[in-house]
């Protein structure tokens, strides 16, 4: 029989260490595994559940109360002498965000995907995220216990939607309630479970399974000698691999990206979880294995060993609040931190002392004497820095690149209920928006109310409940609003626009002349060009025409909105010996895009998301309709196990209270989840109600 290995790891953390994600679709079981996790390497000695409310990663009111993961949680734990510092991240498409700030700092990823519904929505979004972010990831096949599982329909989802080559390392023994373990068919033996065990027992393959595991194992043997050299070279050497080529072969390859192991399970029933945990030290980096993080200080490209002894680097990615203080979660990219040691935030060159080292399990400390390169932790004392901060030894300047921010998609104005709570709304709204960067807050000038933008509907509501319950400020909401966008659709060229201002003393003259072009279908954003030539705009002033255009964006000629979507091109323009200056043409860049806009061709856009919708075959018809009136977009529908699963693209505003709808039209037994998908043009005769209100 089989023994768990709990051990405490003391040696080097630089390759002792595996820094890894839990990424998934909502309800595909993160929040189980992580459990399981931390119970099978001796963290916990009780298993908590998500549907009772006990696990450790889900320990905030509200994710207990929904019955789903709404903050990224850090734990810590160990297994086989490694440190393992696992990051339980969301799988709810309105907190993508919190996904992105966590893969910015994770060396490798464990994807989980359900057994019955393969890839879902949600699943591709976090596997792209990833892919952006090049983090190596493994697979696992969740809830292979239930009803309709099936490995080989799961893992031909992972090849045909998220374009990877998948490595099936185990097979499974039984099936739905009869699963009972699986083969290893690296070492070709038998890892059961039995019922009331915690642990596996090792045998050798069934009997009735040794055709399809000598299959399969040919196969792997197959694909990884196709991804890998040195595989490849034993292959034609011997027509085989041997179980250490496999392994090693499996591991390049995972690094690489070329491909992904799979392996299979149910947490649940917690079978499945040790041989993850050996795949995770096998076959995922540590950070010794990652390249030197790179930085800039004084314009110049840095780079820092993941070595204690090089000067301190550090990203901060989390920001909490906790009733005994602020902690600040940082992931260490080199060098040493030592309690009661100061630290320089590259960002505004402020020094700031760390009172306190703590290593996280999700809301409970361990107090720490240093964090060393590879390390995830949290600190206390530094008061002024915000996701995306750099923390860097004061002689040694650095700053690394920040996670990207998405933009907010959904707004709702909000007011205190009692006049005397404004101020403590706005302290609240404020701490908020520094928790989570992806929330934004900002006053409506002519209406003078307060909004509060986010990612989604849920997103808010989470946002507004924390007001009340943590804050203890009742608050009035206003109907979601989305946000639209402005785009260009047909552009102008040779635009000119002359700025002169002369009112006594230096005057202000800048000369420039610009072209505007929509970007490439389905691109948003911003791109700025100069192809001025022989000098005519010096480089300094040809930046001050981008910050100047920059600002024009802010409001497009249709209804105000933001403009995305177009580039600016810089073709001529003049100085004057005296009164030219950066404001200047700051002010001429600003002014002359305007003038293009209003002479350009302009399209509303709306932000649109991609339903899924699982509902009855009897209710199809009535859900159709539905979609269809909120001006849905059917792209596909199958059925399966009775039910059908109806994708479409909606856009996001007509998705407000879709939730009641559905359930109402299907007594109940229907359900959806949405992913962001975009921003769509918005049809001209809605576009014209829209811009009249």
């Amino acid at each position: 029989m089989r023994t768990n290995r709990r051990s405490a790891a003391t040696v080097s953390p630089a390759t002792t260490v595996r820094n890894l994600g839990i990424l998934a679709h909502v309800d595909a079981g993160k929040t189980t595994i992580t459990e399981r996790i931390l119970f099978a390497t001796g963290a916990i000695h009780k298993r908590g559940e998500v549907h009772d409310g006990t696990t450790v990663t889900d320990y905030d009111a509200q994710e207990r109360d929904r019955g789903i993961t709404i903050f990224a949680a850090a734990v810590s734990c160990t297994w086989d002498g490694h440190r393992v510092n696992l990051i339980d991240t969301p799988g709810h498409v309105d907190f993508s965000d919190e996904v992105e700030r966590s893969l910015r700092v994770l060396d490798g990823a464990v994807a989980v995907f359900d057994a019955v519904a393969g890839v879902e929505p949600q699943s591709e979004s976090v596997w792209r995220q990833a892919d952006r972010h090049g983090v190596p990831r493994i697979a696992f096949v969740n809830k292979l216990d239930r009803a309709g599982a099936d490995l080989d329909t799961a893992v031909a989802s992972i090849r045909a939607r998220l374009g990877t080559v998948p490595l099936v390392v185990q097979l499974p023994i039984g099936s739905e309630d009869a699963f009972t373990g699986v083969v290893d068919l690296l070492g070709m033996r038998a890892l059961i479970w039995q019922a009331g065990r915690d642990t596996y027992e090792t045998g050798p393959v069934p009997e009735p399974l040794r055709e399809e595991a000598g299959r399969r194992r040919r196969l792997l043997e197959e694909a990884v000698a196709e991804l890998d050299a040195d595989a490849l070279e034993e292959f034609c050497a011997t027509s085989a691999l041997t179980e250490r080529t496999l392994l090693r072969g499996l591991r390049a390859v995972t690094l690489r990206g070329d491909g992904v192991v799979v392996l299979c399970g149910s947490a649940y029933k917690n079978r499945g979880v040790e041989p993850l945990l050996d795949a995770v030290l096998a076959y995922l980096p540590s950070p010794a294995d990652m390249p030197p993080v790179r930085g800039t200080a004084d314009g110049a490209q840095v780079e820092r060993a993941p070595d204690p002894a090089e000067p301190f680097a550090a990203l901060a990615f989390k920001v909490t609040a906790t009733p005994t203080g602020r902690l600040t979660h940082l992931r260490v990219y080199a060098g040493t931190l030592r309690k009661g040691e100061s630290v320089l935030d590259a960002g505004t060159g402020r020094t700031e002392r760390v009172g306190r080292i703590l290593r996280v399990q999700a809301d409970r400390h361990e107090e720490r004497e240093e964090a060393v390169a590879g390390d995830i932790v949290a600190v206390v004392g530094v008061k002024a820095a915000r996701a995306g901060t750099t923390l860097c030894a004061p002689g040694a300047p650095l700053v690394l690149e920040p996670p990207s921010v998405a933009d907010p998609v959904v707004s709702v104005a909000v007011e205190a209920r009692r006049s005397g709570d404004t101020g403590r709304l706005s302290s609240a709204l404020a701490r908020l928006a520094e928790e989570d960067p992806s929330l934004v807050v900002r006053s409506e000038a002519e209406t003078g109310q307060t909004v509060l933008s986010g990612l989604g509907e849920l997103h808010l509501e989470v946002a507004v409940e924390k007001i009340r319950s943590g804050h203890g400020v009742e608050v009035v909401v206003g109907r979601p609003q989305v946000s639209y966008r402005e785009t260009v659709v047909r552009g102008v060229t040779g635009l000119v626009h002359r700025h002169v201002k002369q009112d006594g003393g230096a005057g202000q003259f800048a000369h420039v002349v610009i072209d505007v072009e929509p970007l490439e279908e389905g691109v948003t954003g911003f791109e700025f060009r100069s192809a001025v030539v022989g000098g005519r705009v010096p480089q300094e002033y040809a930046r001050a025409v981008e910050a100047g255009c920059r600002d024009a964006l802010a409001e497009g000629p249709l209804g105000g909105f933001p403009v995305t979507g177009l580039r600016v091109t810089l073709t001529d323009g003049a100085t004057h010996s005296k009164d030219s200056s950066e404001l200047a043409f700051r002010a001429a860049g600003r002014f002359a895009l305007r003038e293009a806009l209003r002479r350009s061709t302009v399209e509303l856009l709306e932000p649109v998301a991609e339903v899924t919708v699982t509902v009855p075959q009897d209710s199809v018809g009535a859900v159709l309709g539905d979609l269809a009136a909120r001006r849905g977009r059917v792209s596909g529908s199958t059925s399966r196990s009775g039910t059908a699963v109806v994708t479409a693209a909606v856009p996001l505003g007509e998705l407000f209270g879709y939730a009641s709808r559905l359930r109402g039209r299907t007594q109940g037994r229907g359900t959806f989840t949405t992913r962001q998908a975009g921003l769509a043009p918005v049809p001209p005769s809605v576009a014209g109600t829209l811009l009249a209100r």
